[in-house]
């Protein structure tokens, strides 16, 4: 139960910043050095926009989780192994999902938009790794 706690937790959370960030950078906002305003009204969007995520984000991560769950259960997968496949998998879904917003095409959109799925997915399953897999102690 912790690992679908930690994933539906955690993934929209760093989803949604990380389809922010994306989403800026492909349309030029951080084309130069920000300023301290700028940064400002990032953080005010992402603020605005958290519960969005999690609205349209929870699902994905507890799908996500029940991925990391049976691969859990294949004794012969180890816990790094997991990790890459369940995050191979975000990648690619968050990919299919988000890779044709924009006009733009190419290497740098199919890259940072596979990362919207892949860094959460990772770190949600590296954190259950490190939190929900340890004995409990008498």
């Amino acid at each position: 139960m912790k690992r679908y706690l930690i994933f539906a937790a955690l993934c929209p959370l760093l989803g949604g910043f990380w389809l922010l960030m994306t989403t800026s950078v492909m349309s030029g906002y951080w084309s130069h050095p920000p300023t301290p305003a700028e940064a400002e009204k990032l953080v005010a969007v992402f603020a605005t926009t958290l519960q969005y995520s999690y609205l349209f984000g929870v699902i994905p991560a507890l799908m996500l989780g029940a991925t990391d769950d049976i691969l859990f259960h294949i004794k012969r997968i180890g816990a790094v192994a997991r990790m890459l496949i369940v995050g191979v998998i975000a990648f690619f879904a968050a990919e299919f999902l988000y890779g044709s917003r924009g006009s733009d095409h190419g290497l740098t959109q199919f890259i940072l938009y596979g990362l919207v799925g892949f860094i959460p997915a990772t770190v949600a399953s590296w954190l259950t790794h490190r939190i929900a897999e340890q004995p409990a102690t008498a």
